[in-house]
């Protein structure tokens, strides 16, 4: 039963017609531009490579609320 239906189902298949390219044409108009302007990612961006180690206490020493 289930095979029949896929079978007849498969028959009854119309495809359906692709559109016709040439009545599709994009409107190119060079006037109209994007009001966003280009954004650099990286803007603002400051290198913080790795300084080594640093002895524990002076780091603490800096941390404290008296700094």
């Amino acid at each position: 039963m289930g095979a029949s239906a896929l079978g007849l189902g498969a028959c009854a298949y119309e495809p359906t017609p692709l559109p016709s390219v040439a009545t599709q044409q994009a409107v190119v108009n060079t006037a109209v531009s994007s009001p966003i302007s280009y954004q650099d990612p990286l803007a603002g961006y400051t290198y913080r490579g790795p300084t080594g180690p640093r002895d524990w206490r002076s780091v603490n020493q800096e941390q404290t609320e008296g700094n």
